[in-house]
């Protein structure tokens, strides 16, 4: 019989009559073999356990008897009726498979219906067997936007391969990064000219889809992680698997239909295949409104005023005096942590001010007094656990608490503070996941916001808005929730239900640490710590112009500020991590004071123009070699500006810059204002930063 095949104009399928199996796929563009070897295509896999006692009970796709197999309009449609599993015998499960061609793309869909009596817990659904690099040298990877600190993940799937899984519970390498779908709704297969773009089609997700990696039989070298350059060792193939794994947990007597997973192959860096992504978030995203303040790149202040080992480092009344040393360094917010009552991290979710430092009464009137000054205050609260130390949690909170398959809560270890038994693990504080399916406890976090309001803050930083630490699905189902409930799937519907059970003020500022996806529709404003020196801006590409804060500790700072600048970020200032006054690191604050002055007199590009990375540009060294620190900035006008970095502490660096349209022909330091011809080349010191014009 021949294969079945579906051409979406972008990517080439074959799929196997016989067992559903994808054994080809083709980029038309580039004729890059993205599935090359017929025999190790696979179709899909379940884990079905029986029971606590087998649980390792797999349903492999390509042992299975199709029922039908047949095309439809733009697409192919696979039924199973009936499937066989390896440990328990026969299972009354129905799965269709449609694969669809939308837009270039190859969209799987599937639909589930278990008459068994046990509970699918998994399904690989598309599985690639055979994944192959393009055909060159380069180092190919999975780029997983991750929406967290660092933008991006990379993990290496040649030459190396590095699992992340320890060698006692798997049979070869693995990798499952821990976020998944929907915190990163998309992964990119690539190296430096051409990818594959694999991502969910829908915004939400009421079951979790984890990136799945696995390379057979083994590695080469364990301690250089080093992989065969062979089709075969041993008489094994040599092939590296890539799948979506959703854990969606039908119940039996339960019909239920998976995320779709949608494949795109590109030509080009990591931005094309991002454009992927970009241009379906375009169709559903709504950006929230942002107020006016903090759309301005004037720099905040974090302090923290108290912390889980009694800092009780200022009073509330000590507020306005902080402001003053803000409003005279041009610091237009302070972010107040260990305000609430037993400081950071104890006493979750309480958003009481803590008595020993004041009255409600005397931080309302300073947060008043702050205002007036023209620094705003914006309160850190966190919602996503509950102290387990905490009587209320042992009496009454700990019934929410997002529990286990085997009815026991999760815990996540907490944070250490200080001193040495903290710092050790002694006595820190264990931080309780709380379920957002339980109605009763979003009432509690409601009851807890309106404090917040009540005292007149500009704003929230919710802080660890993006996850859900160890937890990943509820198994409690007297919160209102089915079995295996996604501890994310009410992450948007959260800060909706604040806004709708509270009197939300219009220019209130909704804060979250690194949210994710869907979630920056509710969220206007982002707090990160990208510290690092390959940090890939994916969310500033995505996003240009939401507002996003970086953390700043060093006490010379230049390299992170003058990212601040590359990446279009607002600096935190955070001297003594969090805990000391603008003041306390000069030399920090009057860089940042140079780069934010810089930033607004040319604020028509490097502000108010669009973010595109380096695309449109090209930054060399003189014998040809790329510099990869530079960032480009289009004006409403047209015209780029571009910016070029160098974080080298020692050596200063000779540059030059061409536009793909256009010439740029003069530029600047950051801390020299003086105009120079880009005509011998663009110096830049070490530490400093030019931006260079048209």
């Amino acid at each position: 019989m021949n294969n079945l095949i579906l051409n979406t104009g972008n990517l080439l399928l074959e799929f196997s009559p016989e067992n559903g199996a994808l054994v080809s796929l083709t980029a038309l563009e580039t004729g890059w073999k993205i599935h090359r070897r017929a025999e190790l295509g696979i179709s899909w896999e379940l884990l079905v356990p029986v029971n606590d006692e087998l649980r390792n009970n797999p349903v492999y796709g390509n042992k299975q008897c199709l029922t039908s197999a047949c095309e439809i309009e733009n697409g192919l449609r696979f039924i199973w009726n009936g499937v066989k599993s390896e440990r328990g015998g026969d299972m009354d499960i129905t799965i269709t498979v449609t694969v669809r061609a939308e837009d270039g793309e190859a969209v799987w869909y599937c639909e589930i219906e278990n008459r068994s009596e046990c509970i699918v817990e998994t399904v690989h659904l598309p599985y690639l067997g055979d994944l192959n690099r393009p055909d060159d040298d380069s180092m190919f990877q999975a780029s997983i936007c991750v929406w967290d600190y660092f933008g991006a993940l990379h993990q290496e799937l040649w030459p190396h391969f590095r699992s992340n899984q320890g060698t006692w519970g798997i049979e070869h390498p693995t990798f499952y990064h821990n976020a998944f779908a929907p915190r990163a709704a998309f992964v990119l297969l690539n190296n430096e000219k051409q990818g594959l773009y694999v991502g969910t089609k829908s915004p939400e997700t009421d079951a979790p889809v984890f990136w799945h990696m696995e390379h057979r039989p083994g590695i080469k070298s364990a301690i250089h992680c080093t992989l065969f350059d062979t089709d075969e060792i041993s008489g094994k193939p040599v092939h590296t698997l890539f799948s979506a794994a959703h854990q969606p947990y039908i119940m039996p007597g339960e019909t239920r239909s998976l995320m779709p997973i949608t494949l795109k192959a590109y030509e080009g860096s990591w931005h094309k295949g991002t454009d992927i992504y970009k241009a379906w978030c375009s169709t559903w995203f709504k950006a929230p409104k942002t107020p006016a303040w903090a759309l301005e790149p004037d720099p905040w202040l974090q302090l923290q005023i108290n912390s889980p080992e009694d800092e009780l480092r200022l009073r509330f009344t000590e507020l306005p005096e902080v402001a003053k040393q803000c409003a005279k360094h041009g610091i237009r917010a302070i972010q107040l942590v260990g305000w609430n009552d037993g400081g950071q991290d104890q006493g979750n979710p309480s958003h009481t001010p803590d008595p020993r430092l004041g009255t409600f009464d005397e931080l309302k009137q300073a947060i008043a007094q702050c205002h007036a000054m023209g620094v705003k205050i914006i309160l850190f609260s966190k919602f996503t656990w509950a102290d387990r130390a905490t009587e209320r949690f042992r009496e009454d909170l700990n019934k929410y608490a997002v529990r286990d398959p085997y009815g026991d809560y999760y815990v996540h270890p907490g944070y250490r503070y200080y001193t040495t038994a903290q710092l050790n693990g002694i006595n820190p504080k264990n931080l309780i996941p709380m379920c957002f399916g339980s109605e009763e406890y979003l009432d509690i976090c409601a009851q807890e916001f309106q404090k917040v309001l009540d005292l007149g803050a500009a704003g929230m930083l919710y802080d660890e808005c993006q996850h859900h630490g160890p937890a990943c699905l509820c198994f409690d189902t007297s919160h209102g929730h089915r079995y295996g409930w996604s501890a994310f799937a009410n992450d948007v519907y959260f800060a909706r239900r604040l806004k709708e059970k509270c009197s939300v003020p219009e220019d209130f500022l909704f804060a979250g640490e690194a949210p994710y996806g869907h979630t920056l529709q509710e969220y206007n404003f982002i707090y990160h710590r990208p510290e690092h020196p390959e940090h890939l801006p994916m969310t500033r590409y995505l996003h240009p112009n939401h507002p996003m804060m970086s953390a700043i500790i060093a006490f010379d700072a230049r390299d992170m500020i003058n990212q601040c600048l590359l990446y279009r970020y607002i600096p935190e200032y955070e001297p003594y991590c969090f805990t000391g006054m603008p003041e306390d690191y000069p030399l920090t604050l009057e860089y940042g004071k140079l780069m934010t002055s810089v930033r607004k007199e040319y604020r028509a590009h490097l502000w108010d123009g669009e973010f595109m990375d380096t695309l449109g540009a090209a930054v060399k060294y003189a014998d040809g070699t790329p510099h990869k620190l530079y960032s480009r900035f289009v004006a409403k006008d047209g015209t780029s500006a571009v910016v070029i970095a160098n974080y080298s502490n020692d050596e200063s660096i000779t540059v030059t810059a061409e536009l793909d349209n256009g010439t740029l022909t003069r530029y600047r330091l950051v801390d020299d204002a003086a105009f120079k011809s880009t005509e011998n080349g663009i110096v830049i010191p070490a530490r400093s930063a030019a931006i260079v014009f048209e």
